[in-house]
C-alpha cells in the first residue's frame, strides 16, 4: 500500500499555488493542508470555495474535497497563529512543506516585506524542525533576488552586494540568505525562482491578475493616452503557471533537487522584447474591441513627467494604477536576462520543457480582456 503523502501548502490562494493544489491532488494518495489567511472562520471557508470554483471542484466531488483541508492562520505569525493542538497534527502528519505564500507589493516599507519574506521564512524552517515525518520542503522564490545584477542572473546562490529595484527583491533576497544556511545545515529544500508568472499555458486561466497584466494595461496606451516610453531592447521574462507548479510538483517527489535553485523561466533566448509585447497587446485588445489611443512613443524622463501629470488629473483606479508606474518604468529600463540551462537538464527526466511565449500569449491576454469585460 501506498504511503500517505500530506502536503503543508502556504500560499495556495495565490498564482502559483493555486496552480499546484490540483496537480498534487492528482495523486489519489495525497492530502493538502492549506493555510489561509482570513479574518473569520466563515471567511476561511468562503475562500476555500472560491478556490474549488476556481479549480471546477463540484460540491458532489467528494473524494477532492475531503483531501483537502484549510487551516486559518498567518504564515508570519509564530506556530502559523494555530493553536496547540491544531499546530501539533500538522507536525505529526506533514510530509512535505511547499512555501507559496509571499506579499508581492513592490513598494511595502522594508520592514513590512521582510516580516513577509524572511520572517515566513523562519516560520516554515522552525515548523520543518519538528515534522518527525517530513521529506521535503520546496521554497518559492523569485528570480527578482538578483536585483540589479547586470546581465544572466545564474542558478546559483547569491551572495554577493548588489542594489535592488524594490524592497520586494530585497526582501526574497534576504530570505534566500537565511535558508541557505539551513539548507547547509542539511534541511531537504529546493529554491524555486519563478520570472514573472502568468496564466495557464493552454487556457490562460489565472487565480489573480498581478503585475504582468497590469504591465499589459500600460502597453495597450488606454491608461496613457497612448504614450509609452522608448523600449528600445529591454525585455520581459516571462512563464505560465502550470509549468511553475508542474515543475515545483515534480521536485517536491525528487531527492537530486535537494539544495538545488530552479530557475522557472523562460531564459535568454525566448524572453521577450516589449517592444514586440507591445504591439501583441494592442493588437489582442484591439480584436476584443477595446478602442485604443494612438500608440506615441516618448523619451523615458518625458513620459515619466507626463503620467505624474496625468496622475494629478484623474480619480479612482486609474490613479492608482498611474502611482504604481514607476513600478513598472524598473522593469522597463533593464536588459537583464535568467540562465536557465541547469534547471532545464534537471527538468529533462520530468519532460518539462518551457513553452515558448508565442504558443501562450494570446490566449493569456485573451483571459485577461474576458475578464476584465465581466
Amino acid at each position: 500500500m501506498q504511503p500517505v503523502k500530506t502536503y503543508f501548502v502556504t500560499g495556495a490562494t495565490g498564482v502559483v499555488g493555486s496552480a499546484l493544489v490540483p496537480l498534487l491532488l492528482e495523486d489519489a494518495g495525497t492530502r493538502v493542508k492549506l493555510l489561509i489567511r482570513s479574518d473569520s472562520p466563515d471567511d476561511v471557508t468562503a475562500r476555500l470555495e472560491a478556490l474549488f470554483g476556481f479549480w471546477e471542484v463540484t460540491p458532489d466531488n467528494l473524494d477532492f474535497r475531503g483531501r483537502v483541508q484549510a487551516l486559518r492562520g498567518d504564515v508570519t505569525a509564530p506556530r502559523f497563529g494555530l493553536d496547540e493542538t491544531a499546530y501539533g497534527e500538522l507536525c505529526a502528519d506533514c510530509t512535505h512543506i511547499v512555501h507559496a505564500a509571499g506579499n508581492v507589493r513592490m513598494n511595502l516599507p522594508l520592514e513590512k516585506a521582510r516580516l513577509s519574506a524572511v520572517g515566513s521564512a523562519r516560520n516554515v524552517v522552525e515548523f520543518a524542525r519538528v515534522c518527525p515525518l517530513l521529506e521535503k520542503i520546496e521554497f518559492v522564490s523569485t528570480v527578482g533576488v538578483g536585483g540589479r545584477v547586470a546581465g544572466s542572473v545564474p542558478e546559483r546562490w547569491l551572495t554577493e552586494p548588489r542594489p535592488f529595484h524594490n524592497t520586494y527583491e530585497q526582501a526574497k533576497a534576504e530570505a534566500e540568505c537565511y535558508v541557505q544556511r539551513e539548507v547547509e545545515r542539511g534541511l531537504p529544500l529546493t529554491v524555486h525562482r519563478p520570472s514573472m508568472v502568468v496564466g495557464d499555458s493552454l487556457t490562460g486561466k489565472v487565480m489573480h491578475f498581478q503585475i504582468f497584466y497590469h504591465l499589459c494595461d500600460f502597453l495597450s496606451g488606454r491608461l496613457t493616452l497612448g504614450l509609452y516610453p522608448y523600449l528600445g531592447t529591454a525585455l520581459l521574462d516571462i512563464i505560465p503557471a502550470d509549468y511553475v507548479a508542474r515543475a515545483i510538483a515534480w521536485s517536491s517527489l525528487q531527492t537530486i533537487t535537494t539544495g538545488e535553485i530552479l530557475h522557472l523561466c523562460s531564459g535568454p533566448e525566448r524572453a521577450l522584447r516589449l517592444e514586440a509585447l507591445r504591439e501583441v497587446v494592442r493588437s489582442t485588445f484591439a480584436e476584443a474591441g477595446l478602442r485604443l489611443p494612438p500608440a506615441v512613443p516618448v523619451p523615458r524622463m518625458l513620459f515619466g513627467a507626463s503620467m505624474r501629470l496625468l496622475g494629478t488629473l484623474v480619480r479612482g483606479e486609474n490613479r492608482r494604477r498611474l502611482r504604481a508606474l514607476p513600478v513598472f518604468l524598473e522593469y522597463l529600463a533593464t536588459e537583464q536576462t535568467f540562465d536557465n540551462a541547469r534547471t532545464q537538464s534537471l527538468l529533462k527526466s520530468a519532460e518539462l520543457a518551457v513553452p515558448p511565449p508565442a504558443t501562450y500569449l494570446n490566449c493569456v491576454l485573451k483571459y485577461f480582456r474576458a475578464r476584465q469585460n465581466r
